[in-house]
């Protein structure tokens, strides 16, 4: 797979951004600050983030998002979800000037400019039909998966698009407790001290599943709780549920080891042991209906991790909790089309900074950035 590699500003680019910056300053314009209400963070949305896109390019929806030990920013979009209207500029004849559908895996470094874009079908693996979920490991090899119905695999790639492995692959899901096959699965994480990979798994299985992350052999499951997964079908938007529903959409392994799953439709996250011990439970909206309230989550920068940032692609907001007692302290966000407004926000990703990142799906399509205030 060939990547796209973006050159550097032009001479007239460079000019333009220093017009704009010295007209910048020259004009009050107040910023968006939002978050908690007492001593956590705050956040304030940076309605210039990313640049503008290269080669005529648009997005579809972004479905997922990621940051590397280089402060870049990684996106998975779905070119396929590129209207025909916005995708005009590829039909023969063309019908307008704009647009054609970006590579689905870009890459961005921390000013918005695209670095690299690649990714679609190739030879040795099965490319996903509808992209979800992207992660950089710790050896900067990109992660990804799909969540289409025939979609019960995962791909792992070098950071300039080199195919290096593929684990499950499409067609059908053999049930929560295969232990080669996965089931549209929506997330993943490496753990650098064990090279375990962690799947959330997923859209139809209802587990997280364990991989060794260099041979993608089998380590381990479980369901809710701990407990052996069920695939019988359950009532939904219940925190009290014996059983994970659909999708099982985050993976997060924070810096003390534990590991922080989202039940997204069940409007709750339980925190487990790597050997799928169950910790303890948080519910977060519980009278959210519908796709539920839980979609992603990650910690703040800071060492000890004392916060967790959760999106809520239903209320369309990015919640902020206290981690050690899970209690909400804030929010960032409304429903909305303007900077700093989600229309289902699916993924979120934290640099070492504290700006947060966010991916937009259905019709949202786009990214943004919140850069902390405090």
């Amino acid at each position: 797979m060939k990547a796209i590699l973006i050159r550097k500003h032009s001479v007239s680019a460079v000019l333009l951004t220093l017009s704009l910056m010295l007209l910048g300053a020259c004009v009050h314009s107040p910023q968006r600050i939002e978050g908690s209400v007492g001593a956590g963070p705050r956040y304030a949305v940076d309605p210039y983030w990313p640049k503008p896109l290269p080669n005529n390019w648009i997005l579809g929806q972004v479905a997922g998002i990621a940051t590397d030990s280089n402060h870049h920013i990684w996106i998975i979009h779905r070119p396929r979800t590129v209207s025909e209207d916005e995708r005009a500029a590829t039909l023969t004849p063309p019908r307008f000037k704009c647009c054609i559908p970006a590579p689905p895996v870009i890459e961005f470094d921390s000013k918005g400019n695209v670095l690299q874009a690649w990714g679609g079908a190739g030879t040795g693996y099965d490319w996903p039909k509808n992209e979800h979920g992207i992660y950089i490991d710790p050896s900067g090899n990109v992660w990804l998966g799909g969540n289409d119905a025939a979609d019960h695999q995962l791909l792992k790639f070098t950071r300039d698009g080199k195919f290096l492995l593929q684990i499950g692959h499409p067609g059908t899901s053999e049930g929560s407790n295969s232990t080669t096959q996965l089931g549209r699965p929506a997330h993943m994480q490496v753990d650098p001290a064990t090279n375990e990979l962690f799947v959330a798994d997923g859209y139809q299985n209802k587990r997280v599943i364990v991989f060794d992350a260099s041979t993608g052999a089998y380590r381990r499951h479980w369901g809710a709780f701990g407990n052996k997964p069920d695939d019988r079908e359950m009532a939904v938007n219940n925190p009290d549920s014996p059983q994970f529903g659909n999708p099982v959409h985050c993976v997060r392994q924070l810096n003390d080891g534990l590991l922080y799953v989202c039940d997204r439709i069940n409007n709750r996250i339980q925190v487990f042991h790597k050997n799928g011990e169950f910790v303890r439970q948080i519910v977060l909206e519980p009278a959210t209906l519908g796709t539920g309230s839980v979609w992603d989550l990650v910690p703040s920068e800071d060492t000890q991790q004392r916060y967790l940032l959760v999106a809520d692609g239903s209320n369309n907001e990015i919640d902020i909790l206290e981690r050690e007692i899970g209690e909400r302290i804030g929010s960032v966000g409304r429903p909305g089309r303007n900077a700093g407004d989600f229309h289902w926000v699916h993924n979120i990703a934290i640099d070492s900074q504290g700006s947060l990142y966010t991916a937009e799906v259905d019709t949202g399509k786009r990214v943004q950035r919140f850069v902390r205030v405090k």
